[in-house]
């Protein structure tokens, strides 16, 4: 009857006594230093009745949870904060009196930038038990180890939210992960974690992959988490057999173009039900991306969409990925903006690019391609049944360039949207700048045509459909 990893957040009381070096050494302590973290902690439980009375009293308001009112929710979390000696948010308090509906979850509960200490995490109890949320937002609220593990372990205890945002919480700690780790793996409702800019460290990507082994988190955020190296190595181990998670974030981790790109390549090939993998701002490199279209290719009915914004990509890499494409049956965006391709680099995909029938959209912005580029990208486009997006902003195309592709769309039934530069490009001859106005209307017109083919095949679907 007594639930494990709740007592820390109810009856267990922390003394904390250590330094400041204490804690910023656990970061990447093992789990058996776990006890050193911040001082000793000296714990005490209270008589085996008063646990057995206290927890029947709080299963019995979570039954009574229905007939409850606003007024006296309200009254709880103040109560709460007296009983734990601190002020009542006037944030959250605000965001109280907004709530109209008290039988379903509550649309977001907003702490982001409010200081919670250990005293005011303990305090938010009061309001926990009674309300759950779709979503929780704790960015930048200065959580430290003990305040952190014991809300995490009333989040999991209440299933208090279905997306938890903790980024930018840099000293949530050992017990705080360990608190995560568990909620990440008890929660029944838990369907999506942003913990971005916090720093992913030995200890912490073992805490993680504990709890990815047997979650139902389905989205994870991991952007700017210092998550390189043996840390990714330790993520990777676990959602190799992961058959939850179907979108992972990793960018601006300097993911480099050795050891990562190899494990993100093994990713790929192990793990088949992932369908977002965005490595934004990293850099894999034109060796890295080797590595990574080895495990592309064996991706029938898995991945959707691989996002490798500026990645130090050049033409020399597109030769890797054009390998890779045709037997990708499944990839549905590839993002491969801010990178030097070049004309070459399109040139070297085009053909990969028609074979491939499965691509909906092709992110292509800043890439350095000119005329000759958008003359190849007319040439998939004409023969492409399935392209629904280009974006080739921020590129030199002029008139000659937007002529051919304006005349695949003449051919093109599925494209639906062209991202172009809305300012005209200088052009030697003054006529040539208005021929670029032109074109670039014609190019807008035959994309509303499509979309509203597009929409009446949808309609005349659904109207089959219900008949």
């Amino acid at each position: 009857m007594v639930m494990s990893g709740i007592w820390s957040s109810i009856f267990v009381k922390l003394e904390m006594t250590g330094s400041e070096e204490d804690y910023n050494a656990e970061l990447t302590a093992s789990p058996q230093s776990e006890k050193k973290c911040r001082g000793e902690k000296r714990v005490s439980f209270p008589p085996d009745e008063e646990i057995v009375s206290g927890f029947a009293e709080r299963k019995d308001l979570l039954r009574d949870v229905d007939s409850i009112t606003l007024k006296e929710i309200i009254a709880s979390y103040k109560q709460s904060c007296e009983k734990h000696q601190v002020e009542p948010k006037p944030k959250l308090l605000e965001q109280l009196q907004t709530i109209t509906d008290l039988h379903s979850r509550v649309r977001c509960l907003d702490l982001k930038g409010e200081r919670l200490d250990y005293q005011a995490c303990e305090s938010l109890e009061g309001l926990l038990k009674l309300l759950q949320y779709e979503f929780l937002n704790l960015q930048e609220a200065e959580l430290d180890e003990n305040g952190a593990s014991a809300l995490f372990d009333m989040i999991s205890y209440y299933d208090s939210a279905t997306h938890l945002n903790i980024s930018c919480n840099k000293r949530i700690g050992a017990l705080g992960w360990r608190s995560l780790s568990r909620l990440i793996q008890q929660s029944s409702c838990l369907w999506r974690l942003d913990a971005c800019n916090i720093p992913v460290l030995e200890y912490p990507a073992q805490a993680m992959s504990r709890a990815l082994q047997s979650s139902r988190l389905a989205v994870l955020h991991f952007e700017k988490t210092c998550v390189s190296g043996r840390p990714l190595f330790t993520l990777v181990s676990a959602l190799k057999s992961n058959t939850a998670l179907q979108e992972l974030y990793l960018a601006d981790n300097d993911l480099n173009s050795f050891q990562d790109s190899m494990q993100l390549g093994d990713l790929l090939k192990y793990n088949h039900t992932l369908r977002v993998l965005d490595l934004s701002n990293n850099l894999i490199s034109d060796t890295g991306l080797e590595d990574i279209c080895e495990g592309l290719k064996v991706q029938k009915t898995g991945l959707r969409k691989l996002v490798l914004w500026n990645n130090l990509l050049t033409f020399k890499g597109m030769t890797h990925l054009a390998r890779a494409l045709p037997s990708v049956a499944s990839l549905e965006t590839l993002n491969l903006g801010q990178n030097i391709l070049q004309n070459k680099g399109i040139q070297r995909l085009k053909d990969a690019l028609i074979v491939n029938r499965s691509l909906l959209q092709l992110g292509l912005a800043s890439t350095k391609i000119t005329c000759e580029g958008a003359v190849a990208l007319a040439e998939f486009i004409a023969e492409s049944p399935r392209i629904q997006r280009l974006d080739v902003r921020k590129n030199l195309i002029r008139a000659g360039g937007l002529m051919a592709l304006s005349l695949a769309l003449q051919i093109n039934r599925s494209l639906i949207r062209v991202d172009l530069d809305k300012t005209v490009k200088k052009e030697k001859e003054e006529f040539l700048v208005e021929t670029q106005k032109t074109v670039l209307q014609e190019i807008w017109k035959n994309c509303t045509r499509n979309a509203a083919a597009a929409k009446h095949r949808m309609t005349s679907s659904a109207h089959s459909d219900q008949g």
